[in-house]
């Protein structure tokens, strides 16, 4: 099986970091896309680029319908994100959205391939050194965020194994470049106002994943029709250690490279803290410490991707010292 001319992707998150890049690249290869999109000023961006866009939530059953008639194939980037904040709200989005969204794309039997954008946040929360798909993943979540990608993950494999969703799972890590909103514009803040630490020891390893090179394995997923209900890895396959990460962040930036950090036994102690009291008073936004940044910033996340290079034929094209160029000077 292979993309053609007659394929129609459906591509939900289709203004976020990972949906952008793929929507771009499915044009540039001659496919019709259709967007499933929050975001009215960005619907009509994409609308002009000859997108067929349809506005509304993940959550909202009748814009899932109306995005279903002719897909062939589904790229479902779209998810509640974040650190903080009840986890009925992102199972909500993330799980029961997801269920929605399998429910109308396969209600005409058309679908040949459904990939699913999770996370390698679906691990333990300990440090990672060369863990592979054989790992169990972990139930026992640390924030809302996470727990609903568990739950998202076992959802899309038990409608695989039972024939019902033609699906394959892609775990990227922390996944940067051009058009992050997130991520990268607070770092930079921070490093600018002097107020980042490192968590941990600097030369621990990040998970580190360029969007491009994800594409590349969403576009691979794409031209399969066999490994359904399985699982990859995947990262920029060069992992860098948070220090060559935030250090040539600065050098771009032309900011001096921190040098301070924080111990993980004591940052975990002070997020408890913060955490405890942040509850109390009812915040929406989390603190600028918790388990989850901690389980993100101060882990060595070492993931093996020999999976998705010997059955996926995944080759990260891009190496993190061009990417993270490239990001900047997008940004």
């Amino acid at each position: 099986m292979t993309l053609s001319s007659d394929s129609l992707i459906l591509v939900t998150g289709a203004t976020g970091l990972v949906g952008s890049h793929v929507v771009a690249r499915a044009q540039a290869e001659g496919l019709r896309v259709r967007a499933l999109v929050r975001d009215q000023v960005r619907a009509e961006s994409l609308r002009s680029r000859g997108v067929d866009v349809v506005e509304g939530e993940l959550t909202d059953r009748n814009a899932l319908a109306r995005c279903a008639p002719g897909v062939t194939h589904v790229v479902h980037c779209a998810a509640k994100v974040g650190d903080w904040g009840p986890t009925e709200e992102y199972v909500a989005v993330n799980v029961g959205g997801l269920e929605s969204l399998i429910e109308v794309v396969t209600k005409n039997g058309a679908i040949k391939r459904f990939v699913h954008i999770s996370s390698l946040g679906v691990y333990p929360a300990r440090d990672h050194y060369g863990s592979d798909e054989s790992m169990p993943i972990s139930a026992a979540g640390i924030d809302g965020y996470t727990r609903s990608k568990v739950e998202a993950e076992q959802l899309v494999r038990d409608r695989a194994r039972n024939g019902r969703l033609p699906a394959i799972i892609l775990r990227p890590g922390f996944i940067y470049g051009p058009g992050d909103r997130s991520v990268l514009p607070r770092l930079l803040e921070r490093l600018r106002a002097g107020q980042f630490r490192y968590l941990g020891e600097k030369t621990q390893l990040m998970n580190n994943t360029f969007v491009d090179n994800l594409v590349d394995a969403i576009f691979l997923a794409l031209n399969r029709d066999d490994l359904v209900g399985d699982v990859f890895n995947i990262t920029d396959g060069r992992l860098v250690t948070k220090e060559e990460f935030v250090g040539t962040i600065c050098d771009l930036a032309g900011i001096p490279r921190p040098q301070r950090g924080v111990r993980i036994r004591v940052a975990k102690a002070i997020a408890k803290v913060l955490e405890t009291v942040w509850r109390w008073r009812g915040k929406t936004e989390a603190p600028i410490l918790s388990q989850a940044r901690i389980k993100f910033l101060g882990l060595n996340l070492d993931f093996c991707i020999d999976k998705a290079k010997r059955e996926l034929a995944y080759n990260p094209r891009t190496d993190f010292q061009e990417a993270i160029a490239a990001t900047m000077k997008a940004s």
